[in-house]
């Protein structure tokens, strides 16, 4: 059993997403900085300075927080949107170096170069 789960953690799989989880987090912290920090201090300036996560309804004795919500909404969608970009400049990059790799033409088999010098030989004959 110890030998099996440790083929189980030793798999590429297991590592690639650990590293996987660990970049996401640091990447949530990003995004939520620029988020929190930046976009929504704008967003509420355009607004006339509402801020979402202190609009609340009181019912009874329960606060219901729907400015909570908006903000999650609104924070999905940026980070959405975020990754988006990300993922598109990512997909423009290895278009890029896909067009270059295709234009560059392949390199010659050896085959091919040992018929290309016995062609040469025998023009110089």
């Amino acid at each position: 059993m110890l030998k099996e789960f440790r083929e189980f953690i030793l798999r590429g799989n297991v590592i690639d997403l650990a590293v996987a989880v660990v970049l996401g987090a640091a990447f949530t912290a990003i995004v939520n900085s620029l988020v929190n920090d930046i976009i929504m201090p704008i967003i509420g300036v355009i607004l006339g300075g509402v801020d979402f996560s202190a609009l609340s309804v009181t019912v009874g004795s329960a606060v219901i927080a729907y400015g909570l919500f908006i903000q999650a909404i609104v924070n999905f969608v940026i980070i959405g949107f975020v990754l988006f970009l990300v993922v598109r400049s990512i997909n423009q990059l290895k278009r890029r170096t896909e067009k270059e790799q295709a234009a560059a033409p392949p390199e010659p088999s050896s085959e091919e170069k040992l018929l290309t010098e016995i062609r040469d030989l025998l023009k110089q004959r």
